[in-house]
């Protein structure tokens, strides 16, 4: 495998893109190796679902595209990152608004903790933002 693998996707901001963006990852992570019934591709899945749901229903129609980008660095860490144009950063609800929704980035931070990842949130030139997981990579390198 090399050392460095990338793949990207833009997608409309409507809700059946978040599917979308989901069987996309689940794809290029089996073509990358990972077992696609384990503990880290449901975890993946489950980020890249919060991920792009938020960018679809918390850009408030500022952002017709979001883009979901996908890097494995040399079998160690994979970084997942979904891009919007809308300026708005992701906010930590207080827990009685949390009840009905809101717990995206709750459930997403608490993932990351949970495999050893970080999350990131890091503004794009246009005045967007990238939300991203970086988690350790379990398939080991074949030598």
């Amino acid at each position: 495998m090399a050392d460095h693998q990338e793949a990207t996707v833009t997608l409309p901001s409507d809700p059946v893109s978040v599917s979308a963006a989901r069987r996309y990852v689940a794809r290029i992570l089996a073509e990358w190796g990972l077992d696609e019934d384990g503990d880290t591709a449901d975890t993946v899945r489950l980020i890249v679902s919060e991920l792009a749901t938020n960018a679809v229903q918390h850009t408030f129609g500022q952002s017709p595209t979001f883009t979901v980008d996908l890097r494995l660095d040399r079998d160690v860490e994979l970084f997942l990152g979904v891009t919007d144009s809308h300026p708005r950063w992701p906010q930590r609800l207080p827990a009685a608004v949390r009840q009905d929704n809101g717990r995206g980035m709750v459930i997403i931070r608490a993932l990351a903790k949970e495999h050893g990842g970080r999350f990131a949130v890091s503004p794009t030139p246009d005045g967007g933002k990238t939300v991203s997981v970086a988690l350790p990579w379990p398939v080991p390198a074949q030598n």
